[in-house]
C-alpha cells in the first residue's frame, strides 16, 4: 500500500451534468446555465460529501460549438464562486481564467479577493487555450504560436503571484499615534517588465488566508507539463489508461523536483467520469439510456475530425479503421493530437467499435468508468496506489442525481477503505488538499528567473486540455 493515504476529489461543475444528453432527462433545462439555485444545490451536495473543490471550467469569448446542442457555461466563474462562497463553509472554489488575454493585475486582485471573501478557499485554474471565439471577443486577429503562448503565460503568472505576495499582513500596523495604517517599509512591490505584460506596484489586497491562493493548471503537452510543474499546486489532466497516467505523474513530479520543489506539494488529479449503479448491470443501463439520446451523427463527425478522416470512413458498428488512421496522422491539427492519441489508446485497449468510441466521452475527453460504488472505488484506489494520480476531478453524468450517488455510495466505500476523510481537515483549501501554507518570505520556488527553467521539449504533438 502506498504511504499516501487520502485521495483528493474535485467536481467539474456543469448545471446539467457532464453527459451531453443529461439535459434531455431534466424537467426544466432551459434555465440551467444561469439558475443560481441549481449551482447552490450542487455545492451543498458536494460539501456534504466532503469534496475538496468545485471546479468551474471556462473559456473566454462567446458561444462555443457545444452551446448550440446542450446547456453551456454562461456565468462568469469568479462571480458565481463569490456567490457560492456565502452558502458553503469548507469546499474549495476553483476559478478558471486565461493567461493570454486581459491583464494579470485584474486576475490577481479578483482571485485574492475571492480568497478573503471565502476565508481561504479560492484557487486559480490557469489555461492557455485560444479558441477563435476568444480571439474575436478580445479583438485579436491572430493566434499565438506555442512558444509565445507559454512566454505570455510565464509573464502573466509571475505578475499574478508577485502581486499576491506584495502586501504582507504584518504591513498593516494601524498605529494611531504615528498616523500610520500601512507600513510602507514592509511591502514587497513588484516591477515586471516583460515582452508581453508589464506591471509594477503593490496589490491593494493583503496576503490571503492561505498565504497564496491554490494554483491549478490543466494540460498535457511538454510545455504545459513544465509550466505546471513550476507554477501549479495541482494539475488537472486527462489520461485514460493507467500506464499513461503513471508516465505523466512521474514526469511532472520529476520536473517539480528539478525546480527545487517538494514533489508531494504538486498534486496530480486526472479527470474521471464515473457512472454508478447498485449493480454493474444497473450502471450500464444508466449509461446506455443516456447514450441512446446522444447525437450520434454529430459525434461521428467530431471523431472524424480528431482522426482526420471523413464520417463515411467510420461505419458505426465496425472496428476503427486503424490503417486509414495511421495514414492520416500527419494531417491532424496540433490541438487535436493529444485528445486523438488518448482516444485511440483506449479504443485499442478495449477493442472499441466506432459506436463505442463516440459513446466514450468523446467531447469531455476524460476516462469513463461504469460500475458499482465498490468497483469504482477499487479502480480509484488502484490508480492512486500505482502512482498515476493523487486524486481525481470528477465529471458527473447528471446533476444532482449522479453527484448524490458519488456522495452517498462511492465516497463511503473510499472511507471504509481508509482512503478518504471523515471530516474536513481545516478551514482553507490548502489544508484540505494536504498542501503547506504558502509563506512568501521562505519560498523561492516560483521566483526563479526564466533562464532557470528545466529544458522543455520543442515537440508540440500534444495539446492543452
Amino acid at each position: 500500500m502506498s504511504e499516501r493515504k487520502h485521495i483528493r476529489l474535485g467536481v467539474n461543475v456543469l448545471a446539467s451534468g457532464r453527459h451531453d444528453a443529461a439535459w434531455k432527462t431534466l424537467a426544466n433545462p432551459a434555465a440551467l446555465s444561469t439558475d443560481i439555485d441549481e449551482f447552490v444545490k450542487i455545492a451543498k451536495v458536494a460539501e456534504r460529501g466532503l469534496i475538496d473543490a468545485l471546479f468551474l471550467a471556462d473559456g473566454p469569448g462567446g458561444l462555443v460549438a457545444e452551446a448550440y446542442s446542450r446547456p453551456w457555461r454562461a456565468l462568469d466563474p469568479l462571480t458565481l464562486h463569490a456567490a457560492l462562497s456565502q452558502i458553503t463553509q469548507h469546499i474549495g472554489l476553483v476559478v478558471t481564467t486565461t493567461t493570454l488575454f486581459g491583464h494579470p493585475y485584474t486576475v490577481a486582485r479578483q482571485i485574492a479577493s475571492l480568497d478573503h471573501i471565502s476565508k481561504g478557499r479560492a484557487a486559480w485554474n490557469i489555461i492557455t487555450s485560444q479558441a477563435p471565439v476568444a480571439q474575436a471577443a478580445y479583438g485579436i486577429d491572430h493566434a499565438f504560436g506555442q512558444n509565445e503562448r507559454y512566454q505570455r503565460a510565464e509573464e502573466f503568472a509571475r505578475i499574478v503571484t508577485g502581486f499576491w505576495d506584495s502586501f504582507p499582513n504584518e504591513a498593516v500596523i494601524a498605529d494611531a499615534k504615528r498616523n500610520i495604517f500601512v507600513d510602507k517599509q514592509q511591502l514587497r512591490p513588484i516591477d515586471v517588465q516583460g515582452s508581453h505584460f508589464r506591471s509594477a506596484g503593490v496589490l491593494s489586497t493583503p496576503v490571503s488566508p492561505q498565504g497564496r491562493p491554490v494554483i491549478f493548471q490543466a494540460g498535457q503537452s511538454e510545455d504545459s507539463k513544465a509550466f505546471g510543474a513550476r507554477w501549479a499546486d495541482a494539475l488537472f489532466t486527462g489520461q485514460r489508461i493507467l500506464e499513461n497516467g503513471q508516465k505523466f505523474y512521474a514526469d511532472v513530479k520529476a520536473l517539480a523536483r528539478g525546480y527545487g520543489r517538494d514533489p508531494d506539494q504538486l498534486l496530480v488529479m486526472p479527470g474521471l467520469f464515473p457512472i454508478l449503479g447498485s449493480t454493474e448491470a444497473e450502471a450500464n443501463r444508466r449509461k446506455d439510456e443516456l447514450d441512446e439520446q446522444l447525437d450520434h451523427e454529430g459525434l461521428r463527425r467530431e471523431l472524424a475530425r480528431h482522426l482526420a478522416l471523413q464520417p463515411d470512413d467510420l461505419p458505426f458498428d465496425q472496428p476503427l479503421p486503424y490503417a486509414k488512421i495511421n495514414t492520416a496522422e500527419p494531417n491532424v491539427p496540433i490541438a487535436s493530437r493529444w485528445h486523438r492519441r488518448e482516444i485511440l489508446n483506449e479504443a485499442r485497449l478495449r477493442n472499441w467499435t466506432v459506436r463505442q468510441a463516440v459513446r466514450g466521452n468523446l467531447v469531455g475527453g476524460h476516462r469513463v468508468i461504469v460500475g458499482t460504488p465498490e468497483q469504482v472505488a477499487k479502480d480509484i484506489i488502484h490508480w492512486f496506489d500505482h502512482r498515476a494520480a493523487d486524486g481525481f476531478n470528477l465529471n458527473i453524468d447528471v446533476q444532482t442525481s449522479g453527484l448524490e450517488d458519488v456522495v452517498d455510495h462511492l465516497i463511503p466505500e473510499l472511507q471504509k477503505a481508509g482512503r478518504y476523510r471523515h471530516e474536513y481537515e481545516g478551514t482553507t483549501l490548502r489544508e484540505n488538499l494536504g498542501l503547506d501554507h504558502y509563506d512568501a518570505a521562505r519560498a523561492s520556488t516560483h521566483t526563479l528567473p526564466d533562464t532557470d527553467q528545466p529544458s522543455r521539449s520543442t515537440e508540440s504533438a500534444t495539446a492543452d486540455a
